[in-house]
């Protein structure tokens, strides 16, 4: 049907418009929180943009659903505020007979939802943390920045350098605090480079001291040395122990029976259920009231996107806690939603409406 076309049409432009919107505001977001959680030490300084990447990704169902939710609403209330909506409805057509564009507009987008929920997603956060734990397992020659302090890998060393710029290996005005085993040792070096002896790495220092101090004795320990090898951490090649429940598949989650397994796939089938309830939602919610304006009923639509996703994260947490199964929580909420919004459809396609109670006090 030709109508039915030019909503899909109109519906393709807006979702469009909107999604792009949305992208590049996530985008701008995860790009400042990444490069703060880097600053920290959090990720490697040089892996900011694939970061950023995989966040954005992994926030791609969301975004969708809400850009389809937005572009419903926006639509459906152009059509209402051209009359169009009078046109349709007068035609002896009811608001229940838009369904069936939108849903053939919608359904590649639930596909792509589903793509991202239940295979892109824990793909995307695995890489993450994949990067996070790399960063953690640097070795202590790795962590060396110029002109800042810096903590080992085992945690027990504190190190300062100066490198050089013609030599990664090699620097300069080396300073180092090591405690172990109720010693604290303070070392200092005019020079110091690293060396590779045997199966393990060394920096080798070259014109300096030692300040030794033990809690079993009160006095102090000084002495110079020429040459000075101190082994330092290497590299750890081992792969990530821990495996966060966001990285692992459907399946994996499915064969494990703990109450973190079930509150994540729960939150991957929310993400595509709360995309259809969305589209039923925003047909019923569409509408222009000249007294409360043209942003009246998109405020409305927005109160709701939040109030529902906000449910997600609190039924996750529920889960979680086990105060509630995961069958009784997708029946629940995305069913109660559904419920609810197929409801206030059948209301407004009926053009129900409620009459007032007859005056009591009659005229004499």
């Amino acid at each position: 049907m030709l109508f039915h076309s030019s909503i899909r049409k109109e519906l393709a432009r807006t979702f469009g418009a909107t999604l792009v919107v949305l992208v590049t505001v996530v985008t701008t977001m995860t790009l400042i929180r990444t490069l703060s959680e880097a600053t920290r030490g959090v990720f490697n300084p040089a892996d900011v943009l694939i970061i950023m990447g995989y966040t954005v990704l992994s926030d791609l169902p969301m975004i969708l659903s809400l850009s389809l939710f937005i572009a419903v609403i926006g639509v459906l209330n152009r059509m209402y505020r051209d009359s169009e909506m009078v046109i349709w409805l007068g035609s002896g057509r009811g608001l229940a007979s838009l369904l069936r564009p939108l849903a053939r507009f919608s359904w590649p987008i639930f596909v792509v939802i589903f793509v991202l929920a239940f295979v892109v997603l824990p793909w995307a956060f695995g890489r993450i943390e994949d990067l996070r734990d790399k960063y953690e397992k640097r070795g202590d020659i790795a962590r060396v920045e110029a002109g800042q302090f810096q903590e080992s890998a085992s945690g027990d060393r504190v190190f300062f350098i100066e490198r050089e710029p013609n030599d990664k290996l090699a620097g300069t005005h080396v300073f180092m605090v090591t405690r172990d085993q109720g010693k604290e040792t303070i070392t200092s070096a005019a020079r110091g480079t690293v060396q590779v002896i045997g199966a393990d790495q060394f920096l080798v220092l070259e014109n300096g001291q030692r300040l030794e101090k033990s809690e079993k004795s009160p006095g102090l320990s000084l002495s110079t040395f020429v040459r000075y090898g101190a082994r330092v951490g290497a590299d750890n090649p081992s792969a990530r122990v821990s495996t966060p429940t966001n990285t692992l598949s459907v399946i994996a989650l499915v064969q494990t029976t703990s109450a973190q397994a079930m509150a994540e796939l729960a939150w991957r089938c929310g993400l595509l259920l709360a995309a259809v309830n969305l589209v039923v939602i925003g047909l019923a919610v569409a509408g222009v009231n000249p007294r409360s304006g043209r942003a009246g009923n998109m405020a409305l639509a927005f109160l709701i996107f939040v109030v529902y996703f906000n449910l997600l994260v609190l039924g996750k947490n529920w889960i979680e806690t086990e105060k509630a199964t995961l069958a009784v929580y997708l029946l629940g909420l995305h069913g109660g939603v559904l419920a609810l919004a197929a409801a206030w459809l059948t209301v407004r396609h009926n053009q129900w409406v409620p009459r007032l109670a007859p005056n009591s006090l009659s005229r004499p």
